[in-house]
């Protein structure tokens, strides 16, 4: 279905897809919230820089999307986190696609094939074999390269001491980020059937902060434990077989973006000025793109990857939560979700979560505080401001020379005090800044600025490493403190 078949006064809201619609109010206040009757907006395709969508209630103006798009975008980042994983590959099973780690009840083990398990789909009795049920021969050297790669070393200096050439060190990072996954899905699993309250930390940033390729990163971390749960990227590396020019919500195959190249002078950087400024001025910014859920649509530089196709933020974004969602538990009591001042995460989270926002039982919040301040301290004053163009209410506190704000999104403006205390999205924003910190010399090399498919191999690996392998000052690792595993993992057992 496309616009070309659409009168310019439509009449219709994008069709929903696996009974998903995410086209509606965004507003939690308005009477129209999550209602998905055409007679309640004003719905428009005559002029494109005007909203295709109106809350007739309130005037809002949130942003369409393809839901075709959005479940194909979170098909696309399953069959990542699950490639390489053993499951059934008949296109045509039901079970396509199911690793046998998570979803034992579809197979039968089936003898062996040399040392490796071989199993069969219940469904389709369709034969493979598990790639990771066998011992490892190359752990050694994997070793050696994660332990170069982790201190510093250059791509060209580790091929030289491991007497190897670029083709076989990549190959055999691929295959370290495949086992990373694999053990991840483990332990991820585990997490998934927990059924306790749930704090969590998101934070969306550019995953090469000098290039201004147009990759956008976002990752969601457990508050407590600094656990990782999800993380995903906006680029593909395969070439899109459709793309346009413009988004249309009315036509599949939108969210990806047609290679070009923006350009746009660069901008002087902010003044430094105070938090309710800071926040005034994201509002600002925010409200001058021409699609608010898309990071990508204001004056920003864009520098196309070579190679490899670059997805609409908001549709990864929704995907994320989408997820996320399936990943945790449903019989979770109560969720709480931290994040920067971004309508993109605001939307997101409020669309996927909305039947936990109308069972009151997610705080959705907004958090922005000087680096200064000291997490966890007790709240004294408390100031209440009204900000932007949709009226948010900000709760602000100040401890000396530090300030911090939190905004509930989700309707519930109570315990205050509570949220100024304990809410942070530190965990998440910590552990994209180490990644940073650590793979320094590649995430920043002006040769790989163009192309970030070879980035995403340590995304794995990090995150692997990052909830299994790395301890607190205490010895403990993220994964131990939720209670996953009962003690480190040694590199030696996350690559076996």
């Amino acid at each position: 279905m496309t616009l070309s078949s659409i009168s310019t006064t439509l009449d219709q809201l994008p069709p929903a897809c696996d009974d998903i619609q995410f086209n509606y109010c965004k507003t939690v206040a308005c009477a129209n919230f999550s209602r998905t009757d055409p007679d309640l907006y004003v719905l428009q395709n005559s002029n494109l820089q005007r909203p295709v969508l109106i809350c007739r209630e309130c005037g809002a103006f949130p942003p369409v999307l393809s839901n075709y798009d959005v479940v194909a975008e979170k098909q696309r980042l399953k069959l990542e986190q699950n490639s390489g994983l053993a499951a059934c590959s008949n296109n045509d099973c039901l079970h396509n696609g199911l690793p046998v780690l998570t979803n034992r009840q579809y197979y039968h083990a089936f003898g062996f094939s040399g040392e490796r398990q071989r199993y069969r789909c219940k469904a389709c009795h369709h034969t493979f074999v598990d790639p990771w049920s066998s011992s490892n021969n190359k752990h050694q050297l994997q070793q050696k390269l994660l332990a170069y790669l982790f201190t510093g070393y250059t791509v060209r200096e580790i091929c030289r001491r491991l007497d190897m050439n670029p083709k076989t060190f990549y190959d055999q990072l691929n295959n370290i980020a495949a086992r990373c996954r694999h053990q991840l899905t483990i332990f991820d699993a585990r997490l998934g059937k927990q059924s306790q309250d749930r704090q969590l930390a998101t934070d969306l940033t550019p995953l090469q902060p000098q290039s201004n390729n147009g990759v956008l990163w976002i990752a969601t971390a457990e508050v407590n434990s600094g656990y990782v749960i999800s993380q995903h990227v906006n680029y593909q590396t395969q070439s899109a077989t459709t793309s346009v020019t413009h988004h249309d919500a009315y036509c599949n195959g939108t969210r990806f973006i047609t290679p070009h190249n923006n350009h746009y002078p660069q901008s002087a950087p902010p003044l430094s000025q105070g938090l309710l400024a800071h926040i005034d001025t994201t509002y600002r910014q925010i409200l001058a793109r021409k699609n608010m859920e898309n990071p990508l649509s204001g004056q920003v530089t864009i520098h196309y990857p070579t190679k490899g196709c670059l997805i609409r933020p908001q549709y990864t974004v929704y995907s994320h939560f989408l997820y996320l969602r399936e990943l945790l538990n449903q019989n979770i009591p109560t969720l709480a979700v931290f994040m920067p001042q971004e309508t993109l995460l605001r939307s997101a989270c409020l669309s996927v979560f909305i039947d936990r926002i109308n069972n009151h039982t997610i705080d959705p919040l907004y958090v922005v505080e000087d680096q200064q301040w000291q997490h966890g301290q007790q709240i004294e004053k408390i100031d209440i401001v009204l900000m932007g163009w949709w009226r948010d209410r900000w709760a602000f506190s100040r401890n000396k020379s530090a300030n911090k704000g939190i905004c509930h999104l989700g309707g519930n403006k109570k315990n205050q005090q509570h949220w100024l205390t304990i809410a942070t999205h530190h965990a998440a924003t910590a552990y994209q800044q180490r990644f940073y910190d650590q793979f320094n010399h590649m995430v920043n090399e002006p040769r790989r600025k163009l192309r970030p498919a070879s980035l995403l191999p340590l995304l794995d690996i990090y995150r692997a490493w990052h909830n299994l392998c790395h301890q607190n000052k205490a010895g403990i690792t993220p994964a131990q403190t939720l209670g996953l595993m009962s003690s480190p993992m040694t590199l030696e057992q996350l690559l076996q």
